[in-house]
């Protein structure tokens, strides 16, 4: 397996940090009320965590040891402000929602740790790679964890998307279940997240087992 099959099953898959290595879950639980949402700042922390990866690789040569960290932190916080400059630029109202947790991507332990674990020990081209593949990963978790509390809590599939788009989008919301659906308000509350959380935990966890019980049949069958 190379390099970058490596980095690929790590990030999407096996160290996932949403569903294994269990980081940055404040953002992931307070902000996956809806897909849109969810999405957005999945993006955004992959941006962030794919210019660091780079940025981190190409100086770690000159930068001392014993200040690696406090440099990385610079460089991380000075991204995620222009990522909030442009979306308060640009988007404005998703930036209004998303408040907060845009600049506390900065304190996202995910970052720092690829910083850290990855990219101050690894050429550029893989950093890159890595930064991408696991904001990705976190992403994927983040927009089906979005998806299906929208879903049971609204009965509807993108709403917001005026937010990125303008008024007209508005009706690009799609209706998945009846008008008259009443929807689950637990399921777009905190509480929810942690259910929806845990079950996409549980799911990996099953297939995982499903497929190491399948490949232990094959050696005793071989």
């Amino acid at each position: 397996m190379s390099v970058y099959q490596e980095i690929i099953r790590n990030g999407l898959w096996k160290q996932n940090t949403g569903l294994v290595q269990l980081l940055g879950l404040c953002p992931l639980l307070a902000i996956s009320n809806t897909t849109v949402n969810a999405l957005s700042l999945g993006l955004a922390t992959t941006l962030v965590m794919v210019v660091a990866n780079g940025s981190v690789s190409v100086i770690r040569a000159v930068v001392p040891k014993e200040i690696r960290i406090a440099v990385f932190i610079l460089i991380i916080a000075a991204l995620v402000t222009a990522i909030q400059l442009l979306m308060n630029a640009f988007v404005h109202p998703l930036y209004l929602v998303l408040g907060i947790f845009i600049p506390l991507i900065t304190t996202n332990c995910i970052v720092l740790a690829r910083c850290e674990a990855f990219a101050s020990k690894n050429p550029l081209l893989p950093s890159l790679f890595d930064g991408l593949m696991m904001g990705v990963g976190l992403t994927l978790v983040l927009t089906v964890l979005g998806a299906v509390r929208e879903i049971v809590g609204k009965g509807t599939l993108f709403s917001g998307l005026d937010l990125v788009f303008g008024p007209v989008a508005r009706d690009w919301v799609v209706h998945l279940l009846p008008a008259d659906y009443p929807g689950l308000l637990v399921a777009v509350l905190p509480p929810g997240a942690f259910m929806g959380l845990g079950l996409l935990i549980a799911t990996k966890n099953w297939l995982d087992a499903r497929r190491e019980a399948r490949a232990q049949m094959a050696l005793q069958a071989a």
